[in-house]
Order: C-alpha cells, then structure tokens, then sequence
C-alpha cells in the first residue's frame, strides 16, 4: 500500500479507475424514457415504466444505479414512436394496382417484453414494418379502390389497425393510429382506364336512379288523377246541378277571358244557344 503511495501515477489511475466505475455505476433516467435492468441477460427490473394517464412531473423517472459489467441497461422512448410505408403496392379487389403510403403510430407499453424480444426500439422499427406492410396489403385486397375514396375509409384504417395490433402485443407495443397518406393508381394507361370504368359505374347508376324516379314519378302522377277522378265522381253523384254549373263557369273562363299576352276574340251567339243556359237563369 505504501508503495502505491510512493507512486503518484499509479495512485491517479486507479482514482481514475474509481470514479469511472461510480459513474458507471448510475444513469439518469428521463421522464421520456424507459429502463430495462438485464442482469446476466435475464430480467431485474424495470425503471420509470409507461403507465395510462401519467402525468409528467409524477412519473418514475431519477437516478438509476446498476452493476456495471453485470447488468445492461435498454432504453426504451415513451413517447409515441411513428412508423411509416411509402409506395405499398396493393391490389384491390376490382384488380386495380394501387400505390399507398401510409403510417402508423405506436407506444411501447410494456418495456420488459420489447427488451426479451427484440432487444431495442431500432430492432422493433425493423420486425414491425413487415407486419405494417402485410396488414396494410391484406385489408386493402379486400376491398374495391372506390372504397379508400368513400366513408368506408375510415373502417379501413381501424381494420388495419386491429390487424397490426395482433402482432404488436408480441412486442409490448399499443397501436395508437394508423392512417393513410394517399392511395393512387400508376400513371398512365391503367390510371385512365380505371376512370373509364368508374366514370361509366357513375353514368349507369345514375340512369338507373332517374329510370326508377321517373317510374315513381308516373305512379304517384296516375294515383293522383285517379283519385280526383274518384272525388270528381263522388262530387257529381251528390249534386249533379252544382257540377253542371261549376263545369260551364270554368268553360266561360276559358271562353270568353283572353290569356295574357293575346288579343281579343269576339263571339257572336243566339241568346237560345245551349252554351249559354247559365246565363238564362234557372227555369
């Protein structure tokens, strides 16, 4: 001991030597991260954990101590993370070749089965973008390309979404969002001709709803005549009289009123002429 003394050099290495084990000893952990504490390569513990409804300020979050050499820290983001899909060819179930890019965003919830099974938030990016891919082309074949254009999208996406977050539970991973950026068709022939289809879908369909509005148009116009045919019926039947002269001051309107716009007719008739009765007065 003494001769370690006698020795400067030796007594500064092994200070050195010291103060690089105490601070390898501890980290800090943020309140945006997660720890994973492998000791030996087999689980410890888990530092500063997700929790739902955390409120920063008030989390796990400090000084973490560990065996250096022994024990080997993961760190994992709490925040959500995006993964993104650009140029997904897919095709739809009217044999449209499509082009999607879309993406997902996701939360590592549970640190410790991430950490086992993949060891790092890089690794996770790198298995989930397959099971993206894959989810995305299997939903998006079940469904025509008129659907990514409709309502129908939004269910698209949250089917999607389910499909992914059966295999991100492998993983410890929550599926917060899946979206879609946009879904084309390759340019050129195949994009005119799917217009072409679509354009021609829209014209039948909207001749079909004319054809039907018509046919419904003629037959609430014949129910309608025939019931006032019925009323007109039943108002002779009650007072033949009435209807008789009801009948010839609609006939002298039209007769003798000129319409607007036109000049004026005169009428020469005997004073004994049949047309002329409701003016003689009752007999």
């Amino acid at each position: 001991m003494n001769a370690v003394f006698r020795h400067p050099i030796a007594l500064a290495v092994i200070a050195l030597l010291g103060l690089m084990l105490v601070f390898s000893s501890f980290s800090i952990v943020p309140e945006t991260r997660q720890a994973v504490v492998l000791r030996l390569n087999e689980p410890y513990q888990t530092v500063n954990a997700y929790k739902p409804g955390e409120q920063f300020g008030r989390t796990g979050s400090g000084v973490l101590f560990h065996i250096p050499f022994v024990d080997r820290v993961v760190w994992v983001d709490k925040r959500i993370l995006s993964l993104d899909l650009s140029n997904q060819p897919v095709l739809s179930t009217d044999q449209q070749r499509i082009e999607v890019d879309a993406f997902a965003r996701f939360r590592v919830v549970n640190p410790l089965r991430m950490a086992i099974s993949v060891g790092s938030v890089e690794r996770l990016t790198e298995r989930l973008q397959p099971l993206f891919s894959s989810a995305l082309r299997n939903e998006l074949g079940k469904q025509p390309f008129s659907a990514l254009l409709s309502a129908e999208r939004g269910q698209v996406m949250d089917n999607i979404q389910k499909n992914l977050q059966a295999f991100g539970t492998q993983y410890g991973v929550e599926i917060v969002d899946v979206r879609i950026k946009h879904a084309d068709l390759p340019t050129g022939s195949p994009l005119d001709s799917a217009y072409d289809r679509m354009r021609t879908a829209r014209q039948q369909e909207a001749a079909t709803i004319r054809a039907q509005g018509l046919k419904e148009a003629q037959i609430i116009r014949a129910t309608a005549l025939a019931e006032a045919a019925q009323i007109y019926a039943a108002a002779t039947n009650k007072d033949p009289k009435f209807y008789d002269f009801f009948r010839a001051m609609q006939s002298y309107r039209t007769t003798f009123i000129p319409a607007e716009g036109k000049g004026e007719t005169n009428i020469i008739l005997s004073p004994q002429n049949s047309y002329l009765k409701e003016f003689m007065g009752q007999r």
